[in-house]
């Protein structure tokens, strides 16, 4: 699977995510757009977007795009608090479909 981690996931996450073809955002010089312009980027050339931003959902319709949406929500953003969804993230990634959100909380 060809995963995009949002600007706002620490990049470090990466690794957890072995298997899967793992960039972030501003590898793709995409760190500064906003999330409609991201998500129109993205079309194409990933399968799925893991972010943090629990907003993004409301704020933007997903149901049309190629890939899927997973919403990470930890205490922070840092990759220690990150680390423990890891299993909940790789479930998540497992099952989703293009245009479905999924929200892993920890």
């Amino acid at each position: 699977m060809r995963i995009l981690l949002d600007a706002c996931v620490p990049r470090g996450l990466r690794n957890s995510l072995s298997g899967h073809e793992v960039r972030t955002a501003p590898e793709m010089s995409w760190g500064d757009l906003d999330n409609g312009a991201l998500l129109d980027a993205m079309g194409g050339e990933f399968d799925a977007l893991v972010t943090v931003d629990k907003r993004l959902p409301q704020q933007q319709d997903i149901k049309n795009r190629p890939f899927g949406v997973v919403v990470l929500r930890a205490r922070s953003n840092r990759l220690s608090d990150m680390l423990p969804l890891v299993p909940g993230l790789q479930a998540a990634l497992s099952t989703l479909k293009p245009g479905v959100v999924n929200e892993v909380a920890g």
